[in-house]
């Protein structure tokens, strides 16, 4: 089998009689679930991914809703465009998106098979870059140039499946912030770095190549794994070190940490607003007492047309302060404290994390309420990158 098995080729003609919005977008951009029949292995590692939950997670779903309660929140399709990019062949149906979202359990896909697969071009020319969709014509497009010939549909290989810019018009910068320019730009200078210039694509990282079958009972061969790490997953652990140096001077003590960014991208490199990358600095003194903490933050920080604080792209208009790590960049901070007293040693520990969400109380309480988590929805959690903790004799 090749990769996408969609049964295309199996829409009947009561169903292209259906008027309903939902069966013409899903006649077009046929449901993941179908794909799942042959391609189990893909199916299964994409379901864990963030990219499964794009249209699904209370954060997504309250954020909307802020979105088409402000003044300029009159495109409803706009969010979707990321989240649910079939919406842009189909924007006279974008309420049908909005409601779906705001059931709270979707049965629309948001970013699934068909909605990459049918990709057969990115126009880069704009901004952000455009995806152009081929659509009915039972082809699925992919890597591989050997796929096996199926009856479900018929399977092309493109060098676009290889390159970053298959990944751009979404992951470049964010519709609803396009007034904000150069700012709203996620990755940063991301194609004159060190990675790129050795040849490495978006999918080297976020689509590491594997073993296993593309389709069910197929032979085994190279694959692309489907759960995309980032900050989920075991490849944050490549995102960044962390270098601790500690002077002692008499009764003031400095601690030095050189942040440095392995990856070619901004860090962070998601959303614009929420996004953050804390650096904490913990010092422990006798019997473990927290004598001293600190913290960095970087990201963006931006402003509405009142001048005030925002977490919201869809009402920034400028930017109050520019923190992110630039790509593969090294950044030196210092902190400095009281040396601890009465402790032979004293512990310091640093630790780099991707910040919780953040937010107005209101929008907080929302996202919680909305989980079924409750407070111990993953988005309230910080998740660490990198830690270091060195233990400093105070005599030395």
């Amino acid at each position: 089998m090749g990769w996408g098995c969609l049964l295309l080729g199996g829409a009947t003609d009561a169903l292209a009689q259906d008027a309903k919005p939902q069966a013409i977008i899903e006649k077009a951009f046929p449901h993941s679930n179908k794909c799942k029949r042959c391609h189990e292995r893909v199916f299964e590692e994409w379901e864990t991914s963030p990219l499964s939950k794009s249209i699904h997670s209370p954060a997504f779903r309250v954020s909307l809703d802020a979105y088409l309660n402000s003044p300029g929140g009159k495109d409803k399709a706009l969010c979707f465009r990321c989240h649910a990019p079939q919406v842009r062949e189909f924007p006279d149906h974008a309420q049908l998106f909005v409601d779906q979202v705001r059931s709270g359990n979707p049965s629309l896909d948001g970013v699934a098979c068909t909605q990459c697969h049918l990709i057969k071009q990115v126009d880069r020319a704009k901004h952000p870059p455009e995806p152009k969709y081929e659509i009915g014509s039972k082809i699925l497009y992919g890597p591989y140039k050997d796929a096996v010939q199926n009856l479900a549909h018929q399977s092309m290989d493109l060098e676009l499946f290889q390159k970053s810019d298959l990944c751009l018009n979404c992951h470049q910068s964010v519709p609803s912030a396009a007034n904000l320019g150069k700012a709203n730009d996620l990755l940063g200078n991301w194609d004159r770095s060190q990675a790129v210039k050795s040849g490495k694509e978006c999918q080297h990282c976020h689509m590491p190549e594997q073993v296993g079958e593309s389709a069910n009972g197929e032979k085994k061969r190279k694959v692309a794994n489907h759960t995309f790490p980032g900050r989920i997953g075991t490849l944050r652990q490549d995102a960044a070190k962390l270098d601790v140096q500690t002077k002692l001077d008499g009764d003031k003590t400095t601690v030095t940490v050189k942040v440095q960014s392995l990856v070619p991208h901004n860090l962070p490199a998601t959303h614009p607003a929420w996004a953050t990358v804390v650096l904490n600095l913990e010092v422990k003194g006798k019997n473990l007492k927290t004598v001293f903490t600190d913290s960095r933050i970087y990201g963006r920080t931006y402003a509405d047309s009142k001048g005030q604080k925002t977490v919201f792209d869809f009402e920034a208009v400028k930017v109050l302060d520019d923190t992110v790590l630039k790509p593969e960049e090294t950044r030196t901070e210092m902190f400095s404290f009281p040396t601890p007293k009465d402790t032979k040693t004293f512990d310091v520990e640093a630790i780099l994390s991707y910040g919780p969400i953040t937010g107005p109380a209101p929008f907080l309480e929302r996202v919680e309420a909305e989980s079924s988590k409750g407070s111990q929805d993953p988005v309230f959690q910080p998740i660490e990158i990198v830690r270091r903790t060195d233990n400093v004799p105070v005599g030395r």
